[in-house]
């Protein structure tokens, strides 16, 4: 790409400015010892054509919206149409949850992202004993398909774009949502949104799964081949990373071990007779934006363009968008502090303009008091007007990949692609990411990068303004959320009023068929679907998949 004898001037010069740059160095020493990314890659002190020697433009780099992606999936990017704004929400009951949808929808919120609580995330009903205490708390209770009509109560469905952070028991939330579609008189093909369905990160960093790892990917691919058929526009899968990454990762391993998980789910689709450009372009992914602004923007490049290479070299998907990686982003919840919470505000805004500027398709802005509480609703505000303020007044989104073609940022491109790939090699070397994980392999990865990076708070080798530097007194906010302590009872109340009022020898019926249909190799998303519009619940079904999958139990890493 660059002229050979114009690149031998440059060395020359540049091996000159190095040593005139030692001599200043003596008199004024540099503020530390080493400069480095949060992924230990060395920062050198400028960058120029020569860290990019044998650059291919066309190879490495190429177009907007075109193979290999690394300067976005659209030829125009924003210009065409901004990030969608999704904030991430849910808390109580479905009712005060509806009314946050409802508020964020009135300030220019462009998607709803929904928060489930943990009882809901592990299938057990509210009024299950282990669900005593969770109910509400960091997510919204679902029970039933009538928790579901509660929670869209006015808002239509083929208006919106909805999100659902929702693993293990994906194939019952998912069957609700389209129940309640059919209620609204919705044809499925009008549906948009995405489903997290990402169960093998729970393994890996986040915990939230029930049954073993065969059957899980089973319903996986279940909702695969049922969306690929009913559902088009609904993207089946959203393959996370930011989990990965709140647990301790590094950006490099946050990709790798993300795409690593890609691999498997896109082999397990194939094995399951699916094919690849059928499922492929509903293929979407999750990414965390974090601290360290030039490694992110970097990372969400070479993530692109390494999911490209992938799909199209190893399982040869012939339809570009099968090889596109478009993905949602959000801001680290792990980087906020509860001292001087108003400075999240800065962190929260920076990690925005790294997703931004490294072309996220959504987007969601954690809010500065979420290192105290759930988000209240002036600071949710404040997060969402942040993205409005990226997305309008600072011109970033007028030109596709506007940093594509910083000497900096293509070398890192570079180094991070490389270290990604070492990582999936490793992997593949140990069988795939399902063995890896059963090895513990990516678990003792993540746990010491996290103790490495706390380490390093703890020696003052790593600044985290208010906590190690710049400490003062500060007053906590006011006005944070509080969920209503009577979320429980009220939601008890209505779990077992519905389950008097429902058909209960339908019930039983729908429940027996899921329970035939679970032992054998079918769909069993359509049963699943009349079991919701039976009203059965979320515990009663996955009560039944419990008895004949059973359940996972996580082992002790030593």
């Amino acid at each position: 790409m660059f002229d050979k004898n114009k690149l031998a001037e440059l060395k020359e010069k540049k091996a000159a400015w190095k040593k005139s740059l030692e001599k200043s160095l003596e008199k004024r020493p540099e503020r530390k010892e080493k400069f480095e990314t949060d992924s230990k890659i060395p920062v050198e002190p400028t960058y120029t054509p020569v860290e990019l020697e044998d650059f291919d433009y066309l190879q490495d780099l190429g177009l907007p919206g075109e193979y290999p992606f690394t300067r976005g999936v659209q030829p125009n990017m924003y210009r065409g149409r901004f990030f969608t704004m999704r904030q991430y929400a849910g808390f109580g009951s479905a009712e005060e949850t509806n009314k946050r949808f409802r508020y964020l929808l009135e300030q220019g919120q462009t998607g709803l992202s929904i928060a489930f609580d943990l009882p809901t995330q592990i299938g057990f009903d509210s009024d299950h004993p282990l669900a005593r205490g969770e109910v509400g708390k960091v997510g919204v209770a679902i029970d039933s398909l009538q928790d579901m009509e509660d929670l869209f109560t006015g808002i239509p469905l083929d208006k919106v774009t909805t999100s659902m952070t929702i693993n293990s028991p994906a194939a019952v939330i998912m069957a609700m949502y389209l129940a309640m579609a059919e209620k609204q008189g919705i044809p499925f093909d009008k549906l948009g949104g995405t489903i997290q369905n990402d169960i093998l990160k729970e393994y890996v960093a986040r915990g939230t799964y029930i049954f073993p790892p065969e059957p899980s990917m089973k319903l996986i691919t279940d909702i695969f081949a049922y969306c690929g058929e009913h559902v088009p526009m609904w993207n089946t899968i959203s393959i996370s990373g930011y989990h990965i990454r709140e647990a301790g990762s590094t950006a490099v391993q946050e990709i790798a071990f993300t795409l690593a998980n890609g691999i498997a789910y896109v082999e397990a689709a194939i094995k399951a007779g699916l094919d690849v450009d059928g499922f492929g372009p509903r293929l979407s992914f999750f990414f965390n934006a974090h601290q360290n602004f030039f490694e992110e923007i970097a990372k969400f490049r070479a993530a692109r363009r390494v999911w490209a290479r992938i799909m199209k070299e190893r399982f040869e998907a012939k339809n570009p968008r099968s090889q596109m990686l478009r993905f949602h982003t959000q801001t680290a919840g792990c980087s906020l502090t509860a001292q001087q919470p108003m400075v999240n505000i800065m962190r929260v805004a920076f990690q925005a303009l790294s997703a931004c500027l490294g072309g996220t398709q959504s987007l969601h802005t954690n809010s500065y008091d979420e290192a105290l509480a759930l988000p209240s609703e002036h600071a949710v505000s404040l997060a969402l007007r942040t993205q409005q303020v990226v997305a309008y007044e600072i011109g970033i989104t007028d030109t596709a990949d506007p940093l594509g073609g910083s000497y900096f940022i293509e070398k890192l491109t570079d180094q991070i692609e490389e270290q990604v790939m070492n990582y999936i090699n490793r992997i593949d070397e140990i069988g795939g990411a399902a063995k890896a994980i059963e090895q513990g392999f990516m678990q003792k990865e993540i746990q010491q990068s996290a103790y490495e990076y706390q380490k390093e708070v703890e020696e003052d080798k790593r600044t985290v303004i208010g906590v190690n530097k710049f400490v003062t007194e500060y007053e906590e906010p006011t006005g944070l959320l509080r969920v209503d302590p009577t979320v429980t009872e009220r939601q008890v109340e209505k779990l077992e009023k519905k389950r008097q009022e429902r058909d209960g020898k339908k019930v039983a019926e729908a429940l027996k068929e899921l329970r035939s249909v679970a032992q054998t190799n079918e769909n069993l998303m359509p049963v699943i679907l009349e079991a919701v519009k039976a009203y059965a619940t979320v515990g009663e079904i996955c009560g039944v998949l419990r008895e004949v999958y059973g359940e996972f139990q996580q082992q002790v890493l030593l």
